[in-house]
């Protein structure tokens, strides 16, 4: 057993990146750096879990 998802991880994916998720993270680097890892995938529009 674990702890319920806080509600901002509610549908969120785990697991293997897809290549549409990689580029949008490639794109937003290039534009923005990549500041913080934790908010990045949020940050680039992918809809991932971070950490």
């Amino acid at each position: 057993m674990g702890r319920t998802p806080c509600c901002d991880k509610i549908g969120l994916k785990k697991g293997k990146w897809t290549a549409e998720e990689d580029e949008k993270l490639v794109n937003y680097i290039k534009a923005n750096g990549d500041g913080s890892w934790r908010s990045l995938p949020k940050n680039a529009g992918a809809e991932r879990v971070a950490g």
